[in-house]
């Protein structure tokens, strides 16, 4: 009995003293927190950009693999293009044509204006010999007055001056005819002009789509996976690989209202990830949600009001992330630590330490 009593009161001593080690490690551990900092968990996250093509259709290639590093423009895949290169040579053939047509319009328009200048001389020429028929009929009147000649010789010197005007009619007609030839020549060149412009304007079109067929990074990064494989038909906007942008990493994390009252952009931090705590990676606020996370139903005592989190952002400086693009992993878990006061310096287990 004595042997039980004993081991019973050494259980209530060791329970009493754990009891006020916590309650001492409590009251140190507020004194010691001011305040001047904050943390939250969160994990680790990057921009990701979908390499997708524009049009439906069949993934020829694809020339990169998963976790292959990849810069700014660099040719991720082709798709099958082979109906729109054929679709390009018919336009281009088109377009050869309606140039043809162009020079052919133009040769006609030099002959209608050729035409009309014939024209016209004939006229000037139908009036010459208007001009001389009239004055040969004048002077038969005269002689015919005179008895001079005879009657049929002066009616025939008439009827040449009736035939002359009738030709001087038939010469503007002519040239009313070569002019109307010059303008539907004229018409045939803006046509062909038109057909040039509407074949060419087709070529664009499919050498656009023929660009497209070849599939991009639009920025630098890091293949996350790759969403099709070579010979599977897509529909448009269809995803071919999944990137993963080194330069653009944050920590995603949540802080109490009170907190992120406080928290400004441009606030440094730092992130400590669980998988290499022996590292403090430096990083800057770059954004704080207006709206929070979780309210509760009644804000009206402090209380609850601690219940509110927002949504905040620590970025890593993208010059540091160039020096170590191997080491960045998205989805790694860890923790954020804001500093509050920026005269209070960093802690020495929180002072950066990179690979």
């Amino acid at each position: 009995m004595k042997t039980e009593t004993r081991t019973k009161t050494a259980w209530i001593i060791a329970a009493l003293l754990a009891i006020a080690a916590a309650a001492a490690w409590q009251f140190l551990g507020r004194e010691n927190d001011d305040g001047s900092f904050v943390s939250g968990n969160g994990r680790i996250e990057a921009t990701e950009v979908d390499v997708a093509a524009k049009a439906a259709g069949r993934v020829q290639d694809i020339l990169v693999n998963e976790g292959d590093f990849v810069t700014a423009d660099a040719v991720i895949a082709h798709m099958d293009m082979k109906s729109v290169e054929a679709q390009l040579a018919q336009a281009r053939a088109e377009v050869a044509n309606a140039r043809s047509a162009r020079e052919t319009a133009l040769a006609q328009v030099a002959q209608r204006k050729a035409d009309v200048a014939m024209a016209e001389a004939v006229l000037v020429q139908r009036r010459s010999e208007l001009d001389i028929a009239r004055k040969t009929s004048a002077r038969s009147q005269a002689l015919r007055a005179d008895r001079a000649i005879s009657e049929q010789v002066a009616d025939d010197n008439v009827a040449r001056v009736r035939n002359a005007e009738a030709n001087i009619n038939v010469a503007h007609a002519q040239i009313a005819a070569a002019q109307a030839g010059v303008k539907a020549a004229d018409a045939q060149v803006e046509q062909a002009d038109a057909a040039i412009e509407a074949a060419a304007a087709v070529v664009t079109r499919l050498e656009t789509e023929l660009a497209d067929g070849v599939l991009k990074a639009p920025r630098s990064g890091r293949v996350q996976y790759r969403v099709v494989q070579p010979g599977e038909v897509i529909g448009s906007g269809g995803k071919v690989v999944s990137l993963v942008d080194v330069g653009d990493v944050y920590m995603t994390f949540f802080l109490p209202e009170m907190a992120a009252g406080r928290v400004a952009l441009g606030t440094e931090a730092r992130i400590v990830l669980d998988a290499a705590q022996h590292y403090v990676i430096p990083a800057n606020i770059s954004y704080v949600a207006s709206v929070a996370q979780f309210t509760p139903k009644t804000v009206e005592t402090q209380s609850e009001r601690q219940k509110m989190v927002f949504r905040v952002k620590a970025r890593i400086d993208p010059e540091l992330l160039a020096k170590y693009p191997e080491h960045v992993k998205t989805g790694l878990p860890g923790v954020a630590h804001v500093r509050l006061d920026d005269t209070k310096p960093w802690p020495d287990t929180l002072q950066t330490r990179l690979p």
